[in-house]
């Protein structure tokens, strides 16, 4: 299953330096569905083609079948990365830069590169590469796109550490969904194919139950088809030649524009990522806001910090933030959603014992009471219980 969207010019072609390169992902739900096998199939339909075309990084799994699809591709040498002790190789982008292929395939795209290395995400070194004109090609499990964190969590009881920001996934020209049947997934790795025994046991008892693999697999359907349409809504002719519906006057007023207050709480992290997440599905306007007191003091180090952390993560996602000093956060918060027409407020949950809330003065409870003309939705940080 794949969506995409068409570009000028043909996949991999000559003089791509005068352009962005194009990012082709293959998306999966799990490890060992097939996505790095697919890929290094397609690489060599393209090498056979003529395509200047070679592997900037391979990670074999000790998966036979699967390092026998790189036979004739060539391998752009790692680079030896040292940290604690340890030698790791890493992918060489400067390496890769130097050769200029015009496609270059890179496995793991949510890998985390080992501490001092240049850039601490292998997806920003892609980004490199996609700057410079060279197309890739690149593989990820659903797990690891950041807005969906929370809901990963909650179906598996696992927290994944290293995530994608959205924005560079929707960069992609081409969402190839590589599937299988978690019933198949399961004899593999019965069989060998995905772990070594030992692992795959453990995984067995963990990972890979069969009713996790099943949501797991729901979700990269349901991505998948939101990205799928998403891309045909846009890529749809307008057959009178004249303005659409969407962009008139009167729809841009009715567009949603959603804003995630922003404090010092460790789950505000959660509730930027279903901020973001809902501003994709509702094509939304999003702004993280929070407040900072005005009289000169910004508050205790630990909760700017903690605050401007947040704020970051925020940017990283590609919501914008905003900054408002004032003494009355609640008030603040209700005047900005009011003069920028927000349509809709994510607010933390606040734990309080019996009947304090009647009583508290927290600036949620005072949102809660006093937005009576914008939908105000409070999201608690549900975590997994065992």
């Amino acid at each position: 299953m794949s969506s995409s969207t068409p570009n000028s010019g043909e996949f991999g072609r000559p003089g791509h330096s005068a352009r962005a390169g194009r990012l082709h992902l293959y998306l999966g739900y799990a490890a060992g569905v097939g996505k790095t096998y697919r890929m290094l199939e397609d690489a060599q339909e393209l090498k056979r083609k003529g395509v200047d075309i070679a592997v900037g990084y391979f990670e074999p799994h000790g998966r036979k079948d699967t390092m026998a699809k790189t036979a004739g591709l060539e391998l752009i040498p790692t680079k030896a990365s040292s940290h604690g002790g340890s030698t790791f190789r890493e992918m060489d982008t400067d390496a890769i830069l130097d050769r200029r292929p015009a496609i270059c395939v890179v496995d793991e795209l949510a890998h985390t590169n080992v501490p001092g290395s240049q850039r601490s995400k292998r997806w920003e070194d892609v980004q490199v590469l996609l700057d410079a004109g060279i197309d890739v090609m690149t593989n990820m499990n659903i797990q690891h796109l950041e807005s969906l964190n929370d809901h990963v969590f909650r179906i598996t009881g696992i927290r994944v550490r290293e995530t994608v920001p959205d924005w560079f996934i929707k960069s992609a020209s081409e969402v190839v969904m590589v599937d299988a049947t978690t019933g198949a997934l399961m004899n593999r790795l019965k069989r060998g194919v995905i772990y070594a025994p030992e692992k795959a046991e453990r995984a067995l008892l963990n990972f890979f139950k069969e009713s996790t693999l099943a949501a797991l697999r729901e979700l990269a359907l349901r991505q998948t088809a939101l990205e799928l349409e998403s891309r045909e809504e846009i890529e749809a002719p307008d057959v009178q030649g004249s303005p659409s519906e969407d962009s008139s006057p009167s729809a841009e007023q009715h567009r949603d524009r959603i804003l995630v207050y922003v404090t010092t709480r460790p789950s505000t992290a959660m509730l930027i990522r279903r901020g973001r997440r809902m501003a994709d599905y509702l094509e939304a306007d999003c702004f993280a806001v929070s407040v900072s007191p005005r009289r000169g003091s910004s508050g205790p180090a630990r909760e700017t910090d903690a605050v401007e952390t947040h704020l970051n993560f925020a940017r990283n996602l590609h919501i914008e933030t905003r900054v408002l000093e004032g003494d009355d956060p609640a008030e603040l918060i209700l005047d900005f959603a009011r003069r920028n027409q927000i349509t809709q407020i994510l607010l933390d949950r606040p734990t309080y014992r019996p009947w304090t809330h009647l009583f508290s003065a927290d600036p949620i409870l005072h949102i809660v009471r006093n937005a009576k003309d914008i939908r105000v939705i409070v999201v608690a940080d549900r975590r997994k219980r065992h």
